[in-house]
């Protein structure tokens, strides 16, 4: 019992590979294992890393990534719910028509195939699985505990429970309250949004071609606290021709900003914590890693699964630790309601404002 407890509290620290050698050998002595039970996940992750995000934290893994949450969210304490069923894949043609869920078609598409390919992975748990992979290609990013052994899910969930770019924070941080999350855990969870692009908000990128989508920071490829502080900047452009139903303006040009992510960083119940992440990359993926666990085991019971969080590959490094200013920008174009915590000291990154690159979609 003992060794179990021990085994649980190092896996959601990511570090039970750091600590026990695997002793056990996978049938086909193709992999080895510290649980046997964990074995044929061995070869789902080395499938997904290769062929599905093709080892680069691309639109593949930004949209998976998505996924996870967006399947999870869905349960309620009053409207019930499998939670992180994989409903969202079972039963996709209801679940698609909520207006939250917009743009992740492409992410079941290009994930079907794989539940296909692995009947013994139930839909829940190789959303989850994926999700964790997905972190593994994008430098900077925590290793994701995996706990594995969803049931099939029954229903889909319930309309109207994923929070969207739309809604103001009092909806956000109610919906997410109901199921368990403080507002400092809403803030560590949209640590996701470093790696990400939209392309559904903005449908005047799509005009221009409909293989790119706009990034959400200067650093989609990297999972860094560039976007808690470029959030923060006071925004003048837009990445298309105007503002758009959820969209504000952004700071740097060719990136959108998120209406919902431009409030929480400034309303007085989360700007502490959003602040807090700036420059602080171990606080970021600390606090990233254990809400993630908590999303994926929403609707679970720990009792019923079991820790294979020994699959998921180390992350690749972060090449560069520090934040910092855009060109241009500095401490004057910050916007803060955070009144209690000193803002990091930051350098200016040299030369003219350029605009960010887009990030080709799936």
């Amino acid at each position: 019992m003992l060794l179990l407890n021990l085994l649980s509290f190092f896996s959601i620290l990511g570090l039970t590979q750091a600590v026990l050698i695997r002793p056990f050998t996978c049938p086909g002595d193709a992999f080895r294992a510290l649980n046997l039970r964990c074995c044929h996940f061995y070869e789902v992750v080395e499938d997904l890393k290769m062929n599905l995000f093709k080892n680069r934290c691309g639109g593949e893994a930004h949209a998976v990534l998505r996924l996870t949450f967006h399947d999870a969210i869905g349960i309620s304490s009053k409207l019930g719910g499998g939670g992180a069923d994989g409903s969202i894949l079972v039963y996709r043609e209801i679940e698609l028509q909520d207006r939250s869920n917009a743009g992740l078609k492409k992410a079941l598409d290009i994930l079907e195939p794989y539940v296909e390919k692995y009947p013994k992975v139930s839909p829940g748990d190789m959303i989850q699985l994926a999700g964790a992979v997905s972190l593994t290609v994008c430098p900077g990013a925590p290793r994701i505990s995996f706990f594995a052994g969803r049931p099939y899910p029954r229903a889909p969930a319930p309309p109207g429970l994923i929070p969207g770019h739309f809604h103001d924070v009092s909806t956000i941080l109610a919906r997410l309250g109901d199921v368990g999350f403080l507002p400092h855990e809403v803030v560590a969870l949209l640590a996701s949004h470093s790696i990400a692009g939209a392309h559904n908000v903005d449908t005047t990128i799509r005009q221009l071609t409909s293989s790119l989508s706009a990034p959400l920071d200067s650093t989609h490829d990297q999972f860094d606290t560039q976007f808690y502080l470029e959030t923060l900047l006071a925004g003048s452009t837009y990445p298309g021709t105007g503002a758009h139903f959820g969209e504000v303006p952004a700071a740097i040009p060719g990136t959108v900003r998120l209406a919902s992510d431009h409030k929480i960083a400034r309303d007085p119940r989360t700007s502490c914590a959003w602040q807090s992440m700036i420059n602080n990359q171990s606080k970021m993926k600390i606090d990233f890693a254990a809400a993630m666990v908590k999303m994926s085991l929403l609707g679970q019971s720990l009792l019923t699964l079991i820790d294979c969080s020994e699959v998921i590959p180390d992350p690749l490094a972060l090449r560069s630790r520090t934040a910092n200013y855009p060109p241009e920008q500095r401490k004057s174009n910050v916007e803060t309601t955070c009144k209690i915590l000193p803002f990091p000291n930051l350098s200016t990154q040299p030369g003219p404002a350029t605009a960010v690159s887009p990030i080709p979609q799936i």
